[in-house]
């Protein structure tokens, strides 16, 4: 079986059988390619049906020496994998090779946060004598406050926020809801707004309850909350890389240094897995090891020497 016939018949695999985007199925074949290549430099010629897991191995070394990471290997050897899947389905071969085939790990990447006094210093940057500097005020508590996704924070509404019980109803990932704790300080920055701006804005009515709205009275956008928390990061002499996500990773952070259970801020990001929550921990102990060495006098003594 040769390799023009061997893709054809995957791409029509994956519009037919798996009803992927043509988007998605070219983004597999444009992986596949660089298996192809590899196969036909090989001497003799590997064919696709005839790829042993040792060819395939082979082929991971030579994508590593490449320069290819290790997510992006991950990703390509997922498209070779459900190629062999859709050959062992369609009978051209009689074993998956790929079943012991290793994905590479790709290295733990720790999120950028902010210190305490860097978030004061972007909420002390919104001048709040411009046009809705309320509800910029109120978004950046409400993300540092409660942990929200960008999108979690637009598609907040009215009715989701429970001033006497403290909480807000959040819609997540998967349509999935949680129940977040709001501190007072955060809830009286979003009265302050509801109260004070919101109430004349013209509220489009495909806004319906949202709470924080444009300037024009319709629902905010997510690329409108990133350019001002790039903006407010500037103002305030901030050089990381700052986006709207980077005030979850912040309450996350300074809950676990605080010392809250796990379990807790589990739940309260929305994380399916607490493995994914256990990030901040090694941030935590990585936060810690930082200071240690430039605080620390024998760190310092150890350095000077």
């Amino acid at each position: 079986m040769d390799w023009h016939r061997a893709l054809n018949l995957f791409r029509t695999h994956l519009k037919l059988e798996r009803s992927l985007s043509d988007r998605t199925v070219e983004a597999y074949l444009s992986d596949l390619a660089k298996l192809r290549t590899f196969a036909e430099a090989h001497a003799p010629v590997l064919a696709p049906d005839a790829l042993r897991l040792e060819d395939l191995q082979a082929f991971v070394t030579h994508t590593a020496k490449q320069g290819i990471g290790a997510r992006s290997q991950a990703r390509l050897l997922s498209a070779v994998r459900a190629f062999h899947r859709a050959l062992l389905l369609d009978r051209r071969i009689d074993n998956d090779p790929t079943e012991l085939l290793e994905s590479p790990r790709p290295g733990r990447h720790l999120p950028e946060f902010l210190s305490i006094a860097e978030i004061d210093a972007i909420v002390a940057a919104i001048d709040l004598s411009r046009p809705l500097a309320h509800r910029d005020r109120a978004m950046v508590e409400t993300l540092y406050g409660c942990g929200l996704r960008v999108s979690e924070l637009c598609g907040l509404r009215i009715s989701d926020i429970h001033a006497a019980e403290r909480f807000i109803r959040v819609v997540g990932k998967g349509d999935k809801e949680r129940l977040v704790p709001i501190a007072p300080h955060t809830l009286d920055r979003i009265a302050e707004y509801r109260d004070h701006e919101r109430v004349h804005l013209p509220v489009a009515a495909r806004a319906g309850d949202a709470l924080f709205l444009n300037a024009r009275g319709g629902p905010l956008s997510r690329v409108a909350v990133f350019n001002l928390v790039k903006a407010l990061a500037v103002k305030a002499g901030i050089h990381k890389g700052i986006s709207p996500h980077t005030f979850r990773h912040s309450f996350a952070t300074h809950l676990v240094e605080g010392g809250a259970d796990l379990r807790a801020v589990q739940e309260m990001l929305g994380h399916a897995s607490i493995t994914t929550t256990e990030i901040y921990t090694h941030l935590d102990r990585e936060y810690l090891r930082s200071n240690i060495l430039q605080h620390h006098p024998r760190a310092r003594a150890r350095s000077a020497g």
